[in-house]
């Protein structure tokens, strides 16, 4: 009887144990880890149209990721999408960076995207990044392509 709890007992524990590796790898995937309030600064950044960006999608410059979204609002007066970034202290940027929303693949996960410039003075927390550029939407981009051909084809006789 007593080799049969002890059994019992280890094999709880095993289980325990898987559950808690499975957790911390859906945090990990989930890009629920990473950079903390505590050793980063706010940058914000407004766009006309941000796609499909999420909250906790990461930044990222010449590829390394160097942040991650924070937050996404609508601004009510300027009917733009507001995006604050959080970037890690270790990275700095000119003023003069380039925001872009961009895509991983043909249908990944978008992410923002800087371009440092070449001015001498860096952003600071809460600093604006002026430049930007907005992501590409498909769906208007076959409209327009569908468009333009339907334009093309009405003028030949």
């Amino acid at each position: 009887m007593m080799e049969r709890s002890t059994l019992d007992l280890w094999v709880g524990l095993f289980v325990v144990a898987g559950i808690g590796a499975l957790l911390v790898l859906a945090m990990k995937v989930g890009n629920m880890s990473g950079i903390s309030a505590g050793d980063s600064y706010a940058l914000a950044a407004n766009f006309d149209n941000i796609g499909g960006l999420k909250p906790r999608a990461p930044v990222k410059s010449a590829g390394v990721v160097v942040g991650r979204v924070s937050d996404i609002r609508f601004d009510n007066d300027k009917f733009v999408a507001r995006v604050t970034m959080n970037i890690d202290k270790t990275f700095k940027f000119p003023k003069d960076t380039t925001a872009s929303i961009l895509t991983s693949g043909l249908l990944g996960e978008q992410y923002v995207g800087l371009e440092g410039g070449g001015d001498t003075v860096n952003l600071n927390s809460g600093d604006s990044i002026k430049h930007t550029q907005s992501a590409v939407v498909l769906e208007k981009l076959i409209g327009q392509f569908l468009y333009s051909k339907a334009a093309d084809g009405g003028d030949k006789k």
